[in-house]
C-alpha cells in the first residue's frame, strides 16, 4: 500500500519511507551528494551538529530560516552546488529530525524532492509497502511537501490510501512546480529572509539521479549516502549500488541556472 503522512506525527511504520521537505533539507542533502559530499549526517538539534564539528565536515542548517550561530553553511542546496568537505553536518528545524524519525519506523529510508524526483520514483517502483513522509512546518502540513508526495506516487503502480489520493489531487491541481512552492507559506518565509532564490534551485525538477539513503543510525543522527538503491524482484529495497568512481572525479553535475 502506497501511504503519504502530512506530516511526520501522521507516519507509520513501513518497509520503505521516503522523507520529503522540498524547501529546503531533502533538496540540499540531494545537491550536497551529487556535488561529491561522500555522506549527509542529518542530526536533530543545532546543539547536536555543533557537537559534531570536526576536520572534514561542514556544518549547513537554519534556524528560523537563517544559519545558526557557529554554522559554516546555511540550509541553500545552492551553498552545496560544490563539494568542500567529506561529510556535511545537516541541522534543520523539520526536515533532518523527520529524517530522524523516520530511520527508526522503517528499515529502508530514502529522501526525495523535485532534483531527484524521477531517480526516486524509478527506485521504488513496485515497493508494496511504501510511506511517503512530507515533513511539514512546525508540526503542520506544508503545501510543498504534499504537492512532491503527490507527484511522487501519482507514477507508481499499486493501490494507495486516501491520504495518497488526496496528495495526487493537489498535484493535479498544480501543473507548475515553480508556481505552487512559491505560493506555500515557507516560500513566502523565504522571501521575507532574502533567501527566495532558493525557491527556483528547488523546483527544479529531475536534475540529478542520486538517491539519498539512510546507511546507519545513532542517537539522533541518520548517515545518508548517495548511489541508486538496489530493489529486488519482490519490490524490497536492499542496498545502494556503491559507484565505482570517486565521488568527487564522477560526482553529477549542479543544476545550472536557467535564463
Amino acid at each position: 500500500m502506497i501511504d503519504v503522512a502530512f506530516t511526520p506525527s501522521q507516519a507509520k511504520p513501513a518497509d520503505v519511507a521516503v522523507v520529503i521537505d522540498v524547501l529546503r533539507a531533502t533538496t540540499t542533502a540531494t545537491q550536497a551528494l551529487a556535488s561529491g559530499y561522500r555522506r549527509v549526517l542529518c542530526v536533530d538539534s543545532l546543539e547536536r551538529a555543533l557537537r559534531m564539528r570536526a576536520r572534514g565536515r561542514l556544518l549547513a542548517g537554519e534556524q528560523e530560516g537563517k544559519m545558526p550561530p557557529g554554522f559554516d553553511l546555511g540550509n541553500s542546496p545552492a551553498d552545496v552546488s560544490h563539494d568542500a568537505a567529506e561529510e556535511l553536518v545537516l541541522a534543520t528545524t523539520n526536515g533532518a529530525p523527520t529524517i530522524v524519525e523516520a530511520s527508526r519506523r522503517a528499515p529502508v529510508v530514502l529522501l526525495a524532492c523535485l532534483l531527484n524526483l524521477e531517480a526516486v520514483r524509478a527506485e521504488i517502483a513496485g515497493v508494496e509497502d511504501l510511506q511517503i513522509v512530507c515533513s511539514g512546518t512546525n508540526a503542520a502540513i506544508a503545501l510543498e511537501d504534499v504537492y512532491v508526495a503527490g507527484r511522487l506516487c501519482a507514477g507508481l503502480p499499486g493501490a494507495r490510501t486516501d491520504a495518497a489520493l488526496a496528495a495526487e489531487a493537489v498535484a493535479r491541481a498544480h501543473p507548475s512546480a515553480y508556481e505552487v512552492l512559491a505560493a506555500s507559506a515557507n516560500a513566502q518565509s523565504l522571501v521575507a529572509a532574502g533567501l527566495g532564490d532558493d525557491i527556483e534551485y528547488c523546483a527544479r525538477e529531475s536534475r540529478v539521479d542520486v538517491v539519498p539513503r539512510v546507511e546507519r543510525t545513532r542517537p539522533g543522527l541518520a548517515i545518508v549516502v548517495g548511489g541508486p538503491a538496489v530493489v529486488d524482484a519482490g519490490g524490497n529495497v536492499v542496498a545502494v549500488r556503491e559507484t565505482t568512481a570517486s565521488p568527487r572525479a564522477g560526482r553529477a553535475p549542479a543544476p545550472q541556472p536557467t535564463s
